[in-house]
């Protein structure tokens, strides 16, 4: 496939937008550009990415997106080493399953399992997680077992789709383990750096990876993923929860939709 300037540029702006607002809600990304890349370039006049093709550009922006969001919190406290060994080492293996295993599926199965976990984070978003803000970074504790079991089983669905998950992982960090909503944010991109690197490898290994979009996808996650991280950290937290709720509920709303019609 060849690539004209234009749609390098359009690539890199999709990448620059989506990378600033994950670095700010404190998410990998694909969550925004996993729609937008599958729809912004055929109104554009571009060829059309397939799922598969997204699913694999996503997945090596990600974990470029999260290497320079965790960077920029390595600071100050807010990641949670354990609860990231626990939920990391899990959830990598989730990824690499899910990854690998979506080269046996169709288009339609990928967007349908994308669409079933950004339903779920939107419910999840919604509950009321009051109090959890008053804990202070030294007296967070949380179930072992349950991390685990929900990192595996978000990493095969984040894998399929060339996610590291933290648009789900997010919501669960927060009302099932009841972590702080910095510290959730902090501690969930190095978690999904970890998934990322299980979704990476399972979507090379099958061949579902276009190298010049997911580079130019890249460098625009690096340069606007820490920018995005330092706008976060001056934002009300509950302005951030609200941001990250209403992108995953127009998400889901539009690929339900385009699965049904």
């Amino acid at each position: 496939m060849e690539y004209s300037i234009l749609f390098v540029i359009a690539l890199f702006l999709i990448g620059f937008v989506g990378s600033f607002i994950s670095g700010m809600v404190g998410i990998g990304g694909s969550i925004v550009k996993y729609p937008m890349l599958l729809y912004i370039p055929p109104l554009l006049g571009f060829a059309a990415f397939s799922a598969h093709e997204v699913a694999g550009i996503s997945a090596i922006q990600v974990f470029f997106a999260t290497i320079g969001g965790v960077w920029a919190y390595r600071k100050g406290g807010y990641l949670n080493k354990s609860l990231i060994l626990y939920m990391g080492i899990s959830i990598l293996m989730g990824s690499f399953m899910g990854a690998y295993g979506s080269h046996f599926m169709t288009d339609s199965g990928v967007n349908i399992v994308y669409a079933i976990l950004a339903t779920i984070a939107v419910i999840m978003m919604f509950v009321p997680k009051q109090g959890i803000d008053d804990i202070s970074n030294e007296k967070v504790t949380f179930n072992k077992a349950t991390a685990t079991i929900l990192a595996f089983i978000v990493g095969i669905g984040a894998g399929i789709v060339g996610a590291a998950g933290a648009f789900i992982l997010v919501p669960i960090l927060l009302v099932v383990l009841k972590i702080p909503t910095r510290m959730t944010i902090a501690s969930s991109l190095a978690i999904t750096f970890i998934s990322s690197i299980g979704a990476t490898v399972g979507k090379v290994a099958t061949g579902q990876v276009l190298l010049v979009p997911a580079a130019v996808m890249v460098v625009a996650s690096l340069i606007a993923s820490p920018i995005g991280v330092n706008v976060g950290k001056k934002v009300n937290t509950k302005v951030l929860q609200g941001i990250l709720a209403l992108l995953i509920l127009a998400t889901a709303i539009k690929i339900w939709v385009d699965i049904f019609s």
